[in-house]
């Protein structure tokens, strides 16, 4: 009888449909790309240091792979949270990235295809009944080559239900002692390290076994200052840079209070300060703790597109340049809060050849944070290099 009380009815005659998209007016720029891993905390240099990059298999500069997200207006999550479900809140529940092996780089027009998917309503402890909706974005550049597909999912739930079930005994940052951020600061250098090590080298699949386990990623502590670094390297937080879609928030769910006029195309042109998302709209909650209590966060938290951005980058940073990630998935159970920091671990499960010759490594990996609070989990898969020679002896 609960799920009753939870019309979402709304949303199929969106399913399989093509929906508007919002498109960048200009080229990628390298400082674009520049701010965007200095935002992900990624500081590989094939990504910020044309020298450093100019020696490698490139030629120059080229974006992560992580970077297509920043070229969507919604964090990817716009085919996934179309319908209106009556006074609803919504947060992003965990993307599919399926990728190409087509690289992003300066001077690149991307464009981007979302079709709703499917949903489905759940009961779930966190709110009662809960939709799980999905949805695909499709990015491209100017020469109509697929660079990915992201198939994202958003969580809809009760605003009331979700305001109701907010932890504030959990409101207040942790403290770190200076001897704790100093040690943070080793554990962080360390995969930063291995970075440059790896510089130029490919790492071949002979070489890597079933049950290695890749080096531990540290970042953090998050605070509001870095979540607002995260946020301004997408391009729909800078204005006029995306010629936008029109949206009606409301109808898709968002109460008007919370609404307000994120991404409208009129009023960016009138006072882009009611759009930008950080001061007003759905996106503040991150950036302004009130309001991420309102809809069931204790404190400020980051953002879901930058979690899946993490993990791409983790993945990809082990990689090298003369890999890629080919397939990931990322659950979503917890968010990024301030004051925490991010763990990354993963682990060799598999080894395989597919039949067009790709060596891929399987992998299952892993997000928590100090206190071992699942952040996300997941899988991929990555393909690597087979020694030209045979394996290593």
């Amino acid at each position: 009888m609960a799920t009753q009380t939870f019309d979402t009815s709304d949303i199929d005659q969106y399913l399989g449909q093509p929906i508007e998209s919002s498109q960048l007016r200009e080229p990628i720029a390298a400082n674009d790309i520049r701010r965007w891993v200095h935002a992900m905390h990624y500081p590989n240099r094939l990504h910020y240091d044309p020298d450093f990059a100019g020696e490698g298999r490139w030629g120059g500069l080229i974006a992560p792979q992580s970077f297509a997200i920043a070229c969507d207006d919604g964090h990817g999550a716009a085919p996934a949270c179309v319908g209106r479900i009556p006074e609803s809140h919504l947060l992003f529940g965990g993307d599919e990235w399926f990728f190409n092996d087509v690289q992003i780089r300066p001077g690149d027009r991307i464009s981007v295809l979302r079709v709703p998917y499917d949903y489905t309503v759940k009961d779930t402890g966190f709110a009662g009944p809960t939709c799980f909706q999905r949805g695909d974005n499709i990015y491209t550049n100017q020469h109509g080559e697929e660079i990915a597909k992201q198939r994202s999912t958003a969580i809809r739930y009760s605003a009331a239900a979700g305001g109701a079930s907010t932890d504030t005994g959990n409101a207040q940052d942790p403290q770190w002692t200076p001897a704790e951020l100093e040690a943070l600061e080793d554990r962080k250098f360390s995969w930063i390290q291995g970075l440059h090590d790896l510089g130029h080298k490919p790492r071949y699949w002979d070489e890597v076994k079933v049950g290695d386990v890749l080096p531990e990623r540290v970042f953090g502590p998050h605070s509001l200052a870095s979540f607002a670094t995260e946020w301004r390297a997408f391009y729909m937080s800078i204005w006029g840079a995306f010629k936008f879609r029109k949206q009606d928030l409301e109808a898709m769910g968002f109460t008007r209070e919370m609404a307000g006029y994120e991404n409208d195309p009129d009023m960016v042109l009138v006072n882009p300060e009611l759009t930008d998302g950080a001061y007003i709209g759905p996106s503040r909650g991150h950036l302004n703790p009130e309001w991420a209590r309102r809809i069931g966060m204790p404190r400020g938290y980051g953002y879901g597109a930058s979690m899946g951005s993490w993990i791409t980058d983790y993945l990809a940073g082990w990689t090298g340049e003369h890999g890629r990630v080919v397939h990931s998935i990322a659950n979503y159970r917890g968010p990024a809060l301030t004051g925490d920091i991010t763990i990354q671990t993963a682990e060799v499960t598999e080894k395989s050849v597919t039949e067009d010759g790709t060596h891929l490594v399987h992998v299952k990996h892993r997000m928590e944070n100090q206190l071992g609070t699942v952040m996300a989990t997941g899988t991929a898969e990555i393909a690597l290099p087979a020694r030209p020679d045979g394996p290593a002896q």
